[in-house]
């Protein structure tokens, strides 16, 4: 029940460290959608507004216009159209018609050529009508506001409509941005900037969309602007806030982490058990495939609490690294094997000793000196040495780590690189540091059945490996097929179920001297690779 409880303690805690992180998506993308929205909102309402009061100003001149003149198309009326014209900034012609379309005189006095792309709508409350057509020399639409002089005749002016929509254009230079002017009866008038993206879209979250209408004008703006451009012009607010998350979860997984160890929850004793000898090594032997004897052993970690329990490392590894302590871990580690495996490795001078470093050790240029107190003055050469480098964290190709490697070179052990093809492990990573044998994951041996004859990623492992000159060790063999097929390719050495799981130091040493007894006969036959001896 305890140890459940420190399970979830530990989630929590997790959950609750990495809040603020996850929150600063969440809160800047709502805060983005909700600027930028505003902000169109009053880019598209400037749009509209401007729209509105140009026309009731083109229709305010038509007023003027037959107020001050007696009659149509006299030298008076075109008089007080260019009066007119003069006066406002958006009428660009005014036009003299009937209802067949036949014209009687404009402006500039010669033919109007304009054709109409919507039929008229008409205005609330007004005797006006609007329509939109479209002007010679004009690349936009325009307005055509009509007013009924008599039963038979009616005078239009003309009003451009891209000039009622300067911040449309700014709208429209955004990547994918697009605002669209319309009537409301659906008739689009003219659309500035790329709609297809925005008529194209999956869902309506992909786009920040603001519309408005032109007062009690039959006329709809809408503007659309992509949410990941939108978004991506907050980097520096994202870089800053992510900043300042980032230290509230450390800060609560610090405050977490400190209750969680003061609480002495069992799954986090782990300081406690290194003082008190709970951490113990389990030895898994390594098996020569072509020979079947005893080739050396990997040194696993086994958590043996007081009341029995046995805990993988799986459940505490983790922790061990991100509070330290698997630097004082590992040395525990290393007196218990120099105490177990003394007169073995004495016995056997080609026996190989597999201890695991972490990524931590490599920042501290104190292993070399630490192995080298351990296992200086004891039976147990440095040439019987292998210190395996795990993939949980990138090994970073530092100064330091390469002097660490150095010194262990020099001393005469020997670097494996564990878990191949999996994690941080590459071929360049391989050899930066320099390793001498690389280890082959379980993941890819699994890829070996009954009945296969190939599996191109292992194979190409192990040739990799035999060009760069290293030796080859296979994890996780379990099945007589396995261990068949790598022999068949040269692979020497394998560790797993089908020999013997890790095993305490008795078991092993016993399975040690049977192993590698001295055989009777100078042409005896070599023991079975395959068999499982424990």
């Amino acid at each position: 029940m305890k140890s459940r409880y420190s399970h979830l303690v530990m989630l929590l805690a997790a959950i609750l460290a990495f809040v603020p992180v996850l929150a600063v998506d969440y809160l800047l993308d709502n805060y983005v959608r909700a600027r930028q929205q505003a902000q169109l909102q009053l880019e598209i309402e400037s749009i509209t507004d401007g729209v509105q009061a140009a026309t009731k100003g083109a229709m305010a001149s038509l007023a003027k216009i037959l107020a001050d003149s007696p009659s149509l198309c006299t030298p008076t009326f075109v008089g007080n159209v260019h009066k007119q014209m003069q006066a406002s900034l958006y009428v660009r012609q005014v036009l003299v018609e009937n209802n067949d379309g036949v014209q009687y005189c404009d402006a500039f006095g010669g033919p109007v050529s304009y054709s109409m792309l919507s039929e008229s709508l008409s205005i609330p409350g007004r005797s006006e009508t609007i329509a939109i057509a479209r002007l010679p020399g004009l690349e936009v639409p325009v307005l055509k506001i009509t007013l009924n002089y008599s039963t038979s005749r009616k005078i239009s002016a003309f009003v451009p409509i891209l000039p009622l929509a300067p911040n449309a254009l700014a709208i429209g230079k955004t990547p994918g941005a697009m605002t669209r002017l319309s009537l409301t009866n659906g008739t689009q008038v003219a659309t500035i900037g790329d709609a297809s993206p925005y008529d194209k879209r999956g869902n309506d979250s992909e786009f920040i969309v603001a519309q408005a209408f032109a007062g009690e004008l039959p006329i709809k703006v809408e503007s659309a602007e992509p949410f990941a451009v939108a978004r991506a012009g907050y980097t520096d607010l994202d870089v800053a806030f992510t900043i300042i998350a980032c230290i509230m979860s450390a800060g609560l997984l610090l405050l977490m982490l400190q209750y969680v160890r003061r609480s002495q929850l069992p799954a986090f004793d782990l300081e406690r058990a290194i003082a008190a000898g709970e951490l113990r090594p389990y030895y898994q032997p390594v098996i020569n495939l072509s020979t079947g004897r005893l080739a050396g052993c990997e040194v696993l970690i086994r958590w043996e609490k007081r009341d029995g329990e046995v805990v993988s490392p799986g459940s505490f590894i983790d922790y061990a690294e991100a509070t330290g302590l698997a630097i004082p871990m590992t040395l525990n580690l290393m007196q218990q094997v120099r105490a177990d495996l003394s007169q073995l490795c004495a016995d056997m001078p080609d026996l190989k000793v597999s201890i695991n470093l972490f990524e931590g050790h490599f920042r501290d240029g104190m292993i070399v000196e630490d192995v080298q107190a351990i296992f200086g003055d004891s039976p147990i050469g440095f040439r019987q040495l292998v210190f395996e480098i795990t993939e949980r964290r990138p090994l970073a190709n530092s100064t330091v780590a390469n002097a660490v490697i150095a010194g262990l070179h020099a001393l005469g052990c020997r670097l494996a690189m564990d878990d191949v093809g999996t994690g941080h492990s590459n071929l360049a990573y391989m050899q930066t540091l320099g390793v001498d044998i690389i280890k082959i994951d379980r993941v890819f041996i699994d890829m070996i059945k009954p009945d296969t004859t190939q599996v191109p990623v292992l194979d190409g492992l192990i040739a990799m490996a035999k060009d760069l000159g290293t030796e080859i060790v296979a994890e996780g063999v379990e099945t007589e097929a396995q261990a068949l097929y790598l022999r068949a390719r040269g692979v020497v050495m394998a560790q797993g179920y089908l020999f013997a799981p890790a095993i305490k130091v008795g078991p092993f040493v016993d399975i040690a001297r049977v192993l590698n007894a001295p055989r009777k006969g100078a042409v005896s036959q070599p023991a079975d690779p395959v068999a499982k001896v424990a």
